[in-house]
């Protein structure tokens, strides 16, 4: 079977916005992208992302800052933008998505604030202490089919799970057997199961498609995002994704968890930081 291109992907069919006017755009959120019956939030980031990129004259995002207001669901979704200002090199805009209750009540879902600009123009000099994630072989990490139980015991059902190539290293992947670590971190290769390139719009999915850190606290349930910031750093190269997820505070029944998303070149392409809810039982 030939692999989807970008352009022409389930990824991209369920992230297409239709403009309706200058700034509006109708968008209808995909079922697939669903867990636990809300829509994922790295999956809602790139959606809005690509409504921001048509409506902002810059081509890339640098920097996307989203607050989660309510859980979306899946079917039809408007998306409203503004341009704040334009630059040279930068542009800023905002961006709310909402979605309509039966009697028409408009219900905002998430507010975004991004700053795009165009990855390809970025001086080359790179100076990071930032090293590569150590991860086993992909074929030495198990993917969802692995878990007792296959991909239905996978936490948030079986939808997300069949869009996405994951591998977890099984250093990080004790709590699918019931052991995990304590050690709040999760690391694995991570690629879109139709065999999709990666592109800056799709590392918008990446760094909040991994399962969360809380799990390797030994926490279960639903972990909703409150607010998410991601920075894409370079254009990444094809192949399959490193990601890795940390951990280092929960309090109050908050967590902060930060992600590192590797390409196949050991470039360092994206990074996020993410305030989500946790409950506090398991």
């Amino acid at each position: 079977m030939a692999l989807a291109t970008i352009g022409n992907s389930e990824f991209d069919r369920d992230t297409a916005v239709v403009r309706r006017v200058p700034g509006v755009y109708d968008a209808h959120l995909a079922a697939g992208w669903t867990i636990a019956q809300a829509v994922n939030g790295g999956y809602l980031l790139a959606l809005v992302g690509r409504a921001l990129g048509d409506a902002l004259p810059h081509p890339d995002p640098f920097s996307v800052t989203a607050h989660y207001l309510t859980a979306s669901v899946p079917g039809p979704a408007v998306i409203r933008t503004e341009v704040v200002r334009t630059g040279r090199t930068m542009s800023t805009g905002t961006a709310t998505l909402v979605q309509f209750a039966e009697d028409g009540t408009e219900i905002e879902r998430l507010r975004v604030l991004a700053a795009y600009g165009d990855l390809d123009a970025l001086p080359d000099d790179v100076r990071t202490s930032a090293k590569p994630p150590a991860i086993p072989p992909r074929e030495h990490c198990p993917g969802p089919d692995s878990a007792p139980g296959g991909r239905a015991s996978v936490p948030g059902g079986t939808s997300f799970a069949e869009r996405i190539a994951l591998r977890l290293d099984p250093a990080t992947a004790g709590w699918a057997v019931g052991a995990p670590s304590g050690k709040g971190e999760i690391r694995g290769w991570f690629g879109l199961a139709d065999g999709r390139e990666p592109d800056p719009l799709s590392l918008l999915l990446t760094v909040d498609a991994l399962p969360p850190t809380a799990f390797e606290l030994g926490l279960s349930g639903w972990v909703p995002t409150v607010e998410l910031t991601a920075h894409v750093r370079r254009r990444p190269a094809p192949g399959p994704l490193r990601v890795a997820l940390t951990t280092r505070n929960l309090a109050g029944g908050f967590l902060e968890e930060d992600a590192e998303v590797w390409d196949s070149a050991d470039h360092l392409v994206a990074q996020a930081r993410q305030l989500a809810r946790v409950r506090l039982t398991g």
